[in-house]
């Protein structure tokens, strides 16, 4: 063999060597990283909580967790989202309980897996009730506390006079810092959507001239309903009060104008106040809703039960005797009058305590 030859074989025996090497090399490192992707962080049996915040990349997390002793290696992870293409990650607040690994912990933030908090807004709440609510959580971020009631409604930016009756009452889930702002926003968006699909399905000569005058005769519905059973009955003597031209003369809408003057109780002097909300007074509806109503006392405004009855009082037992007549219905508010429940009175002034 002649010596070009044989160093031709050698430098190939050589380069051979340097790749197998290298090939081994890799396999290690291979296998290490699928080792380590799969291999528990460093987190207590009461887990770890981080917060991405918005404009954050995955490298401020693993940082920050590199740092904290949870993760080792937090270059390894960044080469490793970056290779896969897995580093477009979600902000957002995270718990990782104990025996996450670097793969699981990848796979939350892809996900956006992140912690949800709830905020409930009652039936028959009102706008008011609704955003106490929201200013006790520190979980959102307060946009509108503090704010009049027409800034509050600038910064909605909602297609709405008054705010009140357009929060359909709901739990709603929500990551940390989300906004009161969104969360209301939400919830308008449902009760517009539902209140728009019930319209649609409501029955023949109702009394409203559009669905905002449904939606207030929604919240004296959910507000004068004892048992859920009665709800399109107590519509019924509504509209059919309306029909008839009668004043609607129910106690709730005289609370709600009473606003803070009301201290658990009304009496006649009450009825005869003259305001906005008084139906004792005013004919037809109040200018706004008073309440949040639910799903089902819109569907009662919007398709309330046949009938004659004009009158109903509270038995106080949850339920209503409804009446045909004011003399039987006087009849029924004596007959009921010691249990009664003022919040569900239903009785034209001279039945009412003076």
């Amino acid at each position: 063999m002649s010596k070009k030859l044989s160093f031709t074989v050698k430098l190939l025996g050589m380069a051979g060597g340097v790749f197998l090497a290298a090939f081994l090399s890799l396999l290690a490192v291979w296998f290490y990283v699928q080792d380590w992707l799969k291999t528990p962080l460093q987190i207590s049996d009461k887990g770890y909580v981080y917060e991405l915040k918005q404009g954050q990349s995955l490298g401020h997390l693993a940082n920050d967790l590199g740092v904290a002793g949870v993760l080792h290696h937090p270059r390894l992870l960044r080469l490793y989202a970056r290779l896969n293409d897995a580093n477009k990650v979600h902000a957002g607040e995270y718990f990782f309980p104990q025996g996450t690994t670097p793969e699981s912990l990848l796979q939350k933030l892809i996900e956006g897996d992140v912690i949800l908090y709830q905020v409930t807004f009652v039936e028959g709440w009102t706008v008011k009730q609704a955003l106490a609510a929201l200013a006790k959580l520190d979980s959102v971020e307060h946009l509108l506390a503090g704010k009049s009631a027409a800034d509050q409604l600038v910064l909605l930016a909602l297609p709405v006079q008054d705010l009140e009756g357009w929060i359909f009452p709901d739990t709603y889930s929500f990551s940390r810092n989300t906004s009161d702002v969104e969360i209301l926003q939400n919830a308008y968006r449902k009760m517009r959507s539902l209140l728009d699909a019930e319209w649609e399905k409501r029955a023949p000569n109702l009394p409203y001239k559009n669905t905002y005058e449904a939606l207030i005769m929604a919240s004296i519905v959910e507000r004068e309903t004892g048992h859920h059973s009665e709800r399109d009955q107590i519509a019924g003597v509504f509209v059919r009060r309306l029909q008839q031209g009668m004043k609607l003369q129910t106690d709730p809408t005289v609370i709600y104008g009473m606003g803070d003057n009301y201290k658990g109780r009304i009496i006649r002097k009450n009825l005869e106040e003259p305001t906005a909300y008084n139906t004792y007074v005013i004919p037809g509806l109040p200018p706004t809703p008073i309440s949040l109503p639910s799903a089902a006392s819109i569907k009662a405004a919007l398709n309330p039960a046949p009938g004659r009855a004009l009158y109903f009082v509270a038995k106080g037992d949850g339920t209503s005797e409804f009446s045909d007549t004011l003399d039987a219905h006087n009849q029924a508010v004596r007959r009921y009058q010691l249990n009664r429940r003022s919040d569900y009175r239903a009785a034209p002034p001279s039945a009412v305590e003076n």
